[in-house]
């Protein structure tokens, strides 16, 4: 990518939102969201603590002003948690944040217990990437307000859209309200992710979810996870599109429990 500057992130603008009491369960939100998004797991705080965060420029965290890339946001989380006391702890990531997640789980291997990936790749493909700069210039000149239409059908299902559940609405909200500087730089960041050699590095037993109406790039990603990462287990989501935390919040706090023991 063109003019492509990547800079450290200052971890004293990493702020973690704990509840609930148990093992600490740390998760990391999708490009234009925030760390409300976890919400839905709320029914986890009985048996685990969960801990969210907002990504640079989204929910309240402040714009970095610079571009940063993947490797940056790991090192982002690794000092923040540090500082937090955090030295073990289970991990999980949707869409960017599986990306941060899986680089994150192959670069520091022991901080990890246990690892959920959620409708992610290690690497877009090569027509992904070159759109992740359109769509940052997008945002900048037109809002992500001017994404919303697309975005929704790419994280939510047509019958999910057509009902405009509480998590449409929430979703769609969160990306009304989301900094178009934030976004761009977030864009940028996924256009030049590459994670594999970390995934090939990942030593915690690690579940792979993918909601069944996802995109085929993203189903080839989950298949390729599921066979470079050993021992790892995959499961579709049924009835869930590129949100499946969100559309189908059931099932994963399902799979969840039965995962992380």
């Amino acid at each position: 990518m063109d003019n492509w500057n990547p800079r450290p992130l200052d971890p004293r603008t990493l702020q973690l939102h704990r509840r609930g009491k148990g093992a600490p369960l740390v998760l990391i939100h999708c490009l234009g969201q925030s760390w409300r998004f976890w919400d839905v797991l709320e029914p986890l705080t009985d048996t685990y603590e969960l801990i969210a965060y907002d990504l640079p420029g989204h929910g309240e965290a402040p714009l970095p002003g610079h571009q940063y890339g993947v490797p940056d946001l790991t090192e982002h989380l690794r000092a923040a948690t540090l500082q937090a006391g955090l030295t073990k702890f289970h991990l999980m990531g949707i869409s960017l944040g599986g990306s941060i997640a899986q680089h994150f789980a192959g670069t520091y291997p022991g901080a990890v217990d246990r690892l959920v990936l959620a409708d992610c790749t290690p690497r877009y493909i090569d027509e992904a990437r070159a759109n992740w700069p359109i769509r940052a210039k997008a945002a900048r000149e037109n809002g992500v307000a001017s994404l919303i239409p697309m975005l929704m059908k790419i994280f939510f299902t047509q019958e999910s859209l057509d009902a405009d559940t509480a998590d449409v609405r929430h979703v769609r909200q969160t990306f009304e309200a989301c900094s178009g500087e934030a976004y761009g730089l977030a864009c940028e960041a996924l256009a030049t992710v590459d994670a594999r050699e970390q995934a090939k590095r990942i030593t915690a037993p690690t579940l792979i979810l993918c909601g069944s109406n996802e995109g085929q790039p993203f189903k080839d990603a989950a298949k390729w996870m599921h066979e470079t990462i050993p021992g790892s287990r995959s499961v579709e989501v049924p009835g869930a599109g590129h949100a499946s935390v969100r559309e189908r919040p059931g099932f994963v706090v399902q799979q969840l429990r039965a995962f992380l023991g």
